[in-house]
């Protein structure tokens, strides 16, 4: 009967000092990741404003530009015309 009971397998039920270093080392490195993967999207979040901010900006003078280009084109037109009709009555 010994020989029969050193043979099966026992569990070691207890918690060695590295084993509870490596599970805070582990926690800790968790929880740095995810502060810095915070902070990395704050400044993601930041840029992302900045740019939308520049965007309407960009479009606001686009439009001024589109509308000064038509009415620019509307006086070209009307003086074109207008000389063309004075050229004929000459």
């Amino acid at each position: 009967m010994a020989k029969a009971t050193s043979r099966n397998w026992h569990i070691n039920r207890q918690i060695n000092l590295t084993i509870i270093v490596q599970l805070v080392l582990l926690a800790s490195l968790i929880i740095g990741s995810w502060i810095n993967l915070q902070c990395q999207l704050d400044l993601l979040q930041h840029d992302v404003n900045l740019l939308l901010q520049s965007q309407k900006s960009f479009q606001q003078k686009l439009e001024s530009l589109s509308a000064k280009a038509i009415a620019h084109e509307y006086r070209l037109r009307a003086i074109e015309k207008f000389y063309a009709q004075s050229g004929k009555s000459k």
